[in-house]
């Protein structure tokens, strides 16, 4: 997608001043997380709020608030009931798409709030302990097909991509594995350290430190091209596993009923921040891949994605709210 050249020092901050800004915050801005502090919603959360502050992008405040429970069901409602308020946005994620078509609980949709901005796409690793005897996925595949549910994987929701790659990888191999669920981040690794499953899909930056002290080992990229950080390690292409990556993107959503010139001032925060130098070094640093979309094309992600979703859960046999 083409973007637009990056403002001026000069022009960028003439934007958010109120002479020249439609709209500008009156009180500090709410920004929500649906999972607790040290979670990947959080971290972002954060690393949005010190990079603004380190490209001086905003003179405001920006706080994330940390709305937990319901698998991110109770941060969905919470921006929805936030109707017409442009002091509150959020960070999606790509759970906020699958949540909704099997939780009936999740009463609030993406579709049902306003799309500001997708801002980054992280790529995943499947990981083992580093003693364990599959030595490259085929050896994890071949051994979940010669006793099916033997081989534990742990994750987070069945519905986030760890869980919905999950149902991909078990469709395109015939093989079957446990799904165990664990609350955080932290309890997941703890669990595959500790030997009580047996793999992990995740994120790199989650996983760098723990391959680096060789505690553990990867076996795939879930990516179309090998990540500097792991040039040995090949795609699942490459591995013979030709399937369609679950994207895991991350962005920005706010409450229903945003004003436009809210929307705009928003929009235009994000998208300086997405040309930013300090951006595209948190990028690198955690080897995910900027993939702005403004509003409009936000939206029609949201539709795309779901429409793929809705047919991987389809197709798994999982039964569906809606």
């Amino acid at each position: 997608m083409q973007r637009r050249p990056l403002l001026a020092a000069g022009a960028a901050l003439a934007l958010i001043t109120p002479a020249r800004a439609a709209w500008g915050p009156s009180r500090p801005i709410e920004l929500v997380a649906h999972n607790g502090p040290g979670s990947g919603p959080d971290v972002f959360a954060r690393a949005l709020i010190s990079t603004i502050e380190q490209e001086r992008l905003f003179g405001g405040r920006i706080q994330v608030a940390n709305r937990v429970g319901g698998g991110g069901a109770t941060a969905m409602n919470y921006v929805v009931e936030k109707r017409g308020d442009p002091h509150v946005i959020s960070v999606w994620t790509s759970l906020w798409t699958s949540l909704p078509l099997v939780q009936a609980e999740a009463r609030a949709t993406l579709a049902d709030m306003t799309p500001i901005c997708r801002m980054a796409i992280e790529p995943a690793l499947i990981v083992v302990r580093a003693d364990s005897p599959h030595r490259s996925f085929a050896d994890l595949v071949a051994a979940a097909k010669a006793r099916p549910g033997s081989v534990r994987q742990s994750g987070g929701s069945p519905t986030a991509r760890d869980g919905m790659m999950r149902q991909v990888l078990m469709q395109h191999t015939g093989a079957r594995w446990a799904f165990i669920s664990f609350p955080s981040g932290g309890e997941r690794m703890a669990a595959l350290l500790g030997g009580h499953v047996d793999m992990m899909i995740i994120e790199p930056s989650e996983a760098g430190e723990q391959v680096r002290a060789g505690r553990l080992r990867v076996l795939a990229q879930l990516n179309p091209t090998r990540l500097p950080g792991f040039p040995g390690v090949p795609t699942l292409s490459e591995a013979g596993f030709p399937v369609n990556d679950v994207v895991q993107a991350r962005g920005i959503v706010a409450p229903p009923g945003m004003p436009a010139e809210a929307v705009e001032f928003y929009t235009e925060l994000f998208g300086r921040l997405s040309d930013s130098a300090g951006w595209k070094k948190y990028l690198d640093d955690n080897q995910f891949h900027g993939a702005w979309l403004g509003p409009q094309e936000t939206a029609t992600f949201f539709g795309e994605y779901q429409a793929q979703l809705r047919g991987i859960l389809q197709e798994a046999g999982v039964r569906l709210t809606r």
